[in-house]
């Protein structure tokens, strides 16, 4: 697929269409549908290198990272509208963001349900020694707060 029009971009908070990015999410990427354009904002605010690919006008990949700028860092929300997937714009997507200077650390991470091949050829490995999460960090207080107020 040749399409000279590509573009990619690098983006500060308020320079991404969020109703495009919203969009895209709905289109792609099963995990992200149901983003509200106010949590979309809030995580492209605390979130850097944000990069996203367009085809003239229309918005067809994102990805951004988290990083401390030394030891670790991780890429989320990587996504290729479907009509341009398999053309090569997924894997110059993550390495664009691997190249940006916030990225140049130790180690970087990122999660996937379904496309492990895919980021194995670009050099990610699989691990399973150091993964853990917590689940609804920011709910679980709320409740917790509300709960102990009402005691009172």
């Amino acid at each position: 697929m040749n399409h000279p029009q590509i573009q990619f971009r690098e983006h500060h908070h308020a320079e991404i269409d969020l109703d495009q990015l919203q969009n895209l999410f709905d289109i792609a990427a099963f995990w992200a549908k149901g983003r509200t354009i106010k949590d979309l904002s809030i995580a492209i605010a605390n979130s850097k290198p944000v990069i996203s690919v367009w085809d003239d006008k229309k918005l067809i990949g994102f990805a951004r990272a988290t990083s401390d700028g030394i030891y670790r860092a991780t890429i989320w929300d990587v996504v290729i509208h479907p009509d341009y997937q398999g053309t090569g714009l997924g894997s110059k997507l993550v390495e664009t963001v691997l190249s940006h200077p916030q990225m140049q650390v130790e180690r970087v991470y990122l999660m996937t349900t379904y496309q492990q091949k895919f980021y194995e050829k670009i050099g990610f490995q699989t691990n399973n020694t150091t993964t853990m999460v917590l689940f609804d960090t920011l709910r679980s207080k709320s409740a917790e707060i509300l709960h102990s107020q009402t005691r009172h």
